[in-house]
């Protein structure tokens, strides 16, 4: 039995934005008609320190993603998240693929934001602001701008040094797009149309102040554990909806946890993606401010990497393994 190994470089070869978020839209598919099966992620946190473990069964696989969060890993020059995406055959339960997990997850990620902004941003927006520049930060950018005609992007972090890095690679890879690094998150909101949040805050990085909120679309995905918020209570007031990209996000985050508990947005007010996109676009409703939020599951990663594994195969990309 042989093994294809993928390992980041090899994956971003095969990868394609497009095919992603239509292999996002298959997962989303495969949740409408229960074709899976999904236990909630694990969560084992000692020492300031996460691993995350998101097994997954469909018909043709199933696999499993190892994903680990060390926040002091850049002090030792080290990337804060790293794992493995493991590929079996949903009939044998042979291996059928090892890929790098921090590849997986930076695409796949992505793939689902610039999904969720295809179906729910205005088609006029062309100036994406980006709060939050770690690894996530520039296939925010690189998916947005495959979802929308973009002109601009936005960058804003804390770390002034990060949004440089991060800049510079879009300039280098996205040349159509001007960039500029906002000295503030007031400055990055009075040009931006599309705001994407990739932080792993514990209190709101926007502004409490619908004046500086209104009449935008919103991507959060930082929020995935119950202490993490990145969205202040003003924003809640403006939306007619939230559209969540797995129902157990009402479990997982803060933004969704803290706004239902204090009674800032009603359940039915939220809304799963999949039931959206799937439903008439007469039917859905689309206010001024718009908001999807997500957690990502392990089904995402798993359509992404069968995608993935088939194409690699069909170029004669990757390392074989017995």
């Amino acid at each position: 039995m042989r093994m294809l190994y993928l390992n980041s470089k090899q994956f971003a070869q095969v990868a394609d934005c497009d095919e992603l978020m239509s292999a996002i839209e298959r997962a989303y598919d495969l949740e409408q008609s229960g074709s899976y099966a999904m236990p909630h992620r694990i969560h084992l946190e000692h020492q300031g320190n996460t691993l995350l473990y998101m097994p997954c069964f469909l018909n043709s696989v199933f696999g499993t993603k190892v994903l680990s969060l060390f926040p002091d890993n850049p002090k030792r020059g080290l990337p804060v998240i790293s794992g493995l995406v493991l590929l079996h055959d949903a009939e044998t339960g042979l291996p059928l693929a090892i890929m790098d997990g921090a590849a997986v997850t930076a695409y796949r990620t992505g793939a689902v934001s610039g999904l969720g902004i295809r179906y729910t941003a205005k088609s006029e927006s062309r100036v994406v602001g980006l709060i939050g520049a770690g690894a996530q930060g520039f296939y925010q950018v690189l998916f947005a701008s495959r979802a929308r005609e973009l002109e601009k992007a936005l960058i804003f972090d804390h770390d002034r040094a990060k949004a440089e890095a991060v800049g510079k690679r879009i300039e280098l890879e996205l040349p159509h797009l001007k960039v500029k690094i906002a000295g503030t998150v007031e400055e990055l909101l009075a040009e931006a149309d599309l705001v994407i949040t990739a932080t792993p805050a514990i209190k709101p990085v926007l502004p409490d102040q619908s004046e500086l909120l209104r009449n935008k679309s919103y991507v959060s995905i930082g929020s995935y554990k119950p202490e993490m918020r990145e969205l202040p209570e003003a924003l809640y007031k403006l939306i007619d909806q939230i559209l969540i990209d797995t129902e157990h996000g009402l479990e997982e985050s803060g933004d969704l946890i803290t706004p239902l508990r204090d009674g800032w947005i009603s359940k039915e007010k939220i809304v799963p993606f999949g039931k959206y996109i799937k439903g008439s676009p007469a039917a859905r409703k689309d206010g001024e401010t718009t908001l999807f939020k997500s957690v990502g599951m392990a089904l995402f990663d798993l359509t992404v990497a069968e995608s993935i594994y088939h194409k690699a195969l069909n170029q004669g990309l990757g390392t074989q393994l017995d």
